[in-house]
C-alpha cells in the first residue's frame, strides 16, 4: 500500500524524460520502444539467474506480464495518438473494471470503504480533466488505445493476483520482455511515424541519460507495481496506482507551466484522500 502509490507518483513524473527523447528526436512510439527495450536488455542477468524459477512456473507467468505488458504499450500509445487527458481519463476508469473482476473471478467481496474510494478517485480525476467543460463523444485510435488498456490491465492485475505460483520478480520480467514485443509490434502499425526508426546516432546521445533513468526509476518502480499486484486487491491496485495523476498534474503546473488552480488542487485532494481511506482503515484493524 506504500510502494504502490509512491511508483505511482513518480510514473506521473515520466512524462520529462518523454519529453527530453521527443527533443532529442525520438518521438511517438520509439520512445514507448526505448522504456521497454532499455530495462529488458539491463535485466537480461537477472532473466539468466532466475531462468529456472520461470520456467518452473510455466506458461501462468508469461500469460500475466503478457497482459500487463500490453495494457501499459497500450496505454503509452494513447498517450502519443489522443490528447493526455483523454488517454488519462480512459485508462484510469481501470479500478472500477478491475473491482469488478476480481468480484467476478476472485470472489472478492466489494465493500463500502472500497465504494467511498472509488468515488473519491472518480470525483477527483473528473475535476482535474475538466469533465464538466465538454468531452467529444467521438472516439480516435488513440482514446480506444486507452480504455482498452485499461480493461486489460484490470484483467492482468487479477491474473497476477490469482496466480498463486507468481513472484514479483518473475513476473516484471516477464512483463517488460512481452512489453517490448508489443512496444514494437506498434511500430510495423501505420501510424504516423512509426516506421522511421531514430538513427544510432540519436540513440548514443540519449542513451548515457536514459540508462539511468531506466535503472533507477523505470525499473524499480515497474517491480513496485507488479508486486503490489502479486499481493493487492486488483481494484485497491488501480485505486492507489492513480497517485501518478496527482503527480503529473503538480510537476506539469511547476515545470511545464500548465495550469493548477483550485479546481486542480481540489482533484489532487480527492485522489490522494482516496489514496489513504483504505490502507487507514486496514491499519487500524490491523492494529486492534
Amino acid at each position: 500500500m506504500i510502494a504502490v502509490p509512491l511508483a505511482g507518483m513518480v510514473w506521473g513524473i515520466f512524462w520529462i524524460p518523454l519529453r527530453a527523447l521527443d527533443n532529442a528526436g525520438i518521438s511517438g512510439v520509439w520512445a514507448v520502444v526505448l522504456f521497454y527495450v532499455v530495462p529488458a536488455v539491463l535485466l537480461s542477468p537477472v532473466l539468466f539467474l532466475r531462468r529456472r524459477e520461470i520456467a518452473k512456473a510455466g506458461w501462468s507467468i508469461h500469460f500475466s506480464g503478457m497482459l500487463a505488458g500490453l495494457a501499459l504499450v497500450l496505454y503509452a500509445g494513447a498517450l502519443v495518438f489522443t490528447d493526455v487527458v483523454r488517454a488519462l481519463l480512459f485508462f484510469y476508469l481501470t479500478p472500477l473494471w478491475s473491482t469488478f473482476l476480481a468480484r467476478i473471478f476472485l470472489g472478492e467481496k466489494i465493500t463500502g470503504i472500497r465504494w467511498a474510494t472509488i468515488g473519491l478517485a472518480s470525483l477527483g480525476l473528473l475535476l482535474i480533466l475538466k469533465i464538466d467543460t465538454g468531452f467529444s463523444a467521438s472516439l480516435s485510435l488513440g482514446d480506444w488505445m486507452g480504455l482498452a488498456s485499461g480493461v486489460v490491465w484490470a484483467f492482468a492485475a487479477v491474473c497476477i493476483k490469482s496466480d498463486a505460483q507468481g513472484d514479483g520478480i518473475d513476473v516484471t520480467l516477464s512483463y517488460f520482455y512481452w512489453g517490448s514485443l508489443a512496444a514494437l509490434a506498434l511500430t510495423v502499425l501505420p501510424f504516423d511515424g512509426a516506421r522511421l526508426m531514430p538513427d544510432w546516432n540519436t540513440l548514443l546521445i540519449v542513451l548515457p541519460w536514459f540508462v539511468p533513468i531506466a535503472l533507477c526509476l523505470v525499473i524499480p518502480t515497474s517491480f513496485a507495481v507488479i508486486w503490489g499486484a502479486t499481493v493487492l486487491s486488483p481494484g485497491l491496485l488501480g485505486i492507489l496506482f492513480m497517485t501518478e495523476i496527482s503527480a503529473g498534474t503538480v510537476t506539469a503546473a511547476i515545470w511545464a507551466n500548465e495550469p493548477f488552480g483550485l479546481r486542480e488542487l481540489a482533484g489532487v485532494i480527492l485522489i490522494t484522500s482516496a489514496g489513504l481511506v483504505e490502507p487507514i482503515s486496514t491499519l487500524r484493524r490491523s492494529t486492534r
